[in-house]
């Protein structure tokens, strides 16, 4: 018999009743029920139920075990009586009755429990990971993101993908997030980057000629965390084409992604086709580049409603400024005076005057404004709105580009409160025609708003003959649940459109050549049209788990501080180590 283990802690059945066994595993509880001990035996595979009796040799030994030892077990394998089956548990038709058993090793007093898994600080849970990890759940997670990632890949493959890796000591990168700099002892005074992206290198793999690239690429970016996003790395599918449109892509990653829902997405229905949403559609329906489709809930312009009504605040605002409108977030089933009141609080909260609004019952609308626009425009609200009795409406009035963050988040506060929202399915949808520049108010000029190595729609025309804000990239998000899965783009594959996009965000070619020269030179030696994406591994496995928070995705993720509290880092160098790397620290008077 092996050393350790003839079966694993998940494995036995009915069929294997009389055997002689040996398992190992953590001791997951111990029960004494009149003189019987009942342990309970875990591994990775499952937990078996094993008995010890007062007269066996083990059992002054068995009484001394507690929670977390690991032992092995030697015993025959019994029915259970039919009053003590487990149809819960795949080994609940047996038991282990134990003839000799071993402590392999001992446990501490344990800072966490593993068993029931109650909610304990981040702080105690990050530490003590490896026994966090030993929880169900967090297990279980753990598992299911392993089985996805090889999903993906067997998927892709299918797809005629190819796996390639790139880089992850490479040059800092002028845009977007602050890197993660690591000092070079070989060249002093010069630092590698760890990459944000592979963005350059998986372009310039299509212009070796490659086609098709994807990667389960980790990703670095010295930022700040939030749920949905981890500090320091991070996991995304990284995914390029050669000789592709924008619907070319969409059609290569919808059947992965639609695929890999279904098969893990515990039978919720899943977009059959994503709709395609324009970003300026998206921000006028749902206040949100982001939406979630599941929230039935589209906001509306009743600007000409208020135009010269009695509700002196908008009309006034109105006719002041011809760039206002007031847009309607409807709320079906929200039709009392308290629901109103507690949205309007709500609102306050969030730094705004209030949120007016209209209630409708006994087949009129109610409240301060349906009172001062009169009988007839309330009326014409519900028709266009089509509300009726039980129901309500609340209204934003103001600039939009302004006002539509905190009006998405208005629509999101009433679909939740008032739980319309399918919690028991996935919605996606591409999030399309993305603005190529916007003004940059703070330095006065025009400047990228999405990806600046994006094909303008139009080409080198558009941005010679068209006003640069009004002009349109080849960028796309797709978006689950409200939740960004990836931002991509069809790239620009010509260094004289490269240039002129550049200099039309104010940088001259000089610095396009010191910052991006290897790409430029790429450019010029023959490039395809190529374009491609990169959905976010972390968030596709916290969708396909029902979480909130990647940390519960993750196997050792850090705190909000970006510190891992586990393995200590980030932590102090010696002064030899910095010598070596010519460094000398500068730090801040307070942390001195």
């Amino acid at each position: 018999m092996h050393q350790y283990r003839s079966h694993t802690c998940g494995e036995l059945a009915a069929g294997d009743v009389g055997q002689t066994v040996r398992l190992s595993g953590w001791v997951h509880r111990v029960r004494d029920h009149g003189g019987l001990l009942f342990i309970d035996l875990r591994d990775h595979y499952g937990l078996t139920q094993c008995v010890v009796e007062p007269d066996a040799p083990s059992f002054s030994l068995a009484e001394t075990v507690r929670a977390e030892w690991v032992i092995r077990v030697d015993g025959r394998v019994d029915p259970r009586s039919e009053d003590t089956l487990n149809p819960n548990l795949p080994t609940g038709a047996i038991e282990v009755r134990i003839s000799r058993l071993e402590v392999l090793s001992q446990a501490g007093e344990l800072p966490l429990p593993v068993f029931g898994e109650p909610d304990y600080p981040e702080d105690i849970r990050l530490k003590y990971r490896f026994l966090d990890l030993r929880r169900d759940t967090l297990h279980a997670n753990i598992m299911k993101r392993s089985a996805i990632i090889a999903s993906i890949r067997r998927r892709m493959g299918e797809a005629g993908f190819f796996e390639f890796q790139t880089p992850i000591l490479t040059a800092s990168s002028p845009e977007g997030a602050r890197d993660f700099l690591v000092p070079s002892r070989l060249h002093p005074g010069k630092f590698y980057a760890l990459p944000q992206a592979p963005q350059q290198f998986k372009q310039l793999v299509m212009m070796a000629g490659f086609d098709r690239y994807f990667q389960i690429a980790p990703c670095f970016r010295d930022e700040d965390a939030r749920a949905d996003r981890s500090p320091g790395e991070f996991y995304q599918l990284d995914i390029e084409m050669s000789f592709v449109t924008q619907e070319d892509v969409f059609a290569a990653v919808e059947p992965v992604l639609r695929g890999l829902f279904e098969e893990f997405g515990g039978n919720k229905p899943v977009t059959p086709s994503f709709p395609r949403i324009a970003y300026g559609e998206a921000m006028r329906k749902y206040g949100s580049d982001k939406p979630d489709l599941r929230n039935p809930i589209v906001m509306q312009d009743v600007t000409e409603t208020f135009r010269g009504s009695g509700f002196r605040i908008f009309a006034g605002m109105i006719e002041k400024d011809a760039a206002v409108e007031v847009w309607a977030i409807p709320a079906k089933g929200g039709g009392s005076r308290a629901f109103c009141d507690r949205m309007n609080s709500w609102a306050q909260g969030e730094g705004q005057p209030g949120l007016g609004y209209i209630f409708f019952r006994d087949g009129e609308g109610a409240g301060p404004v349906a009172k001062n626009i009169g009988a007839e425009r309330t009326a014409a609200l519900a028709g266009q709105l089509g509300l009726g009795d039980g129901d309500a409406v609340f209204f934003v009035c103001g600039v939009p580009k302004k006002f539509a963050e905190f009006a998405g988040a208005a629509r999101a506060r009433v679909g939740a409160e008032l739980k319309l929202i399918d919690e028991e399915r996935f919605e996606f949808c591409w999030i399309v025609d993305f603005p190529m520049f916007e003004w940059n108010e703070e330095e006065k000029r025009v400047d990228f708003s999405h990806n600046p190595f994006s094909m303008p729609q139009g080409g080198l025309e558009a941005l010679e003959t068209k006003d640069p804000l009004d002009i349109l990239g080849y960028q796309y998000d797709i978006v689950c649940n409200g939740v960004e899965l990836s931002s991509g783009a069809i790239r620009n594959h010509r260094p004289d459109i490269m240039k002129k996009a550049f200099a039309l965000a104010g940088h001259g070619p000089d610095a396009v050549e010191k910052e991006f020269g290897g790409m430029l030179r790429a450019l010029s030696f023959g490039a395809p049209p190529h374009g491609g994406l990169a959905p976010g591994i972390d968030r596709i496995v916290m969708l396909l788990c029902g979480e909130e928070n990647l940390r519960e995705v993750t196997l050792f993720p850090m705190n909000q501080q970006a510190e891992d509290l586990l393995m200590g880092a980030p932590s102090d160098v010696s002064p030899r180590q910095l010598r070596d790397l010519h460094i000398r620290l500068d730090l801040p008077k307070a942390d001195r």
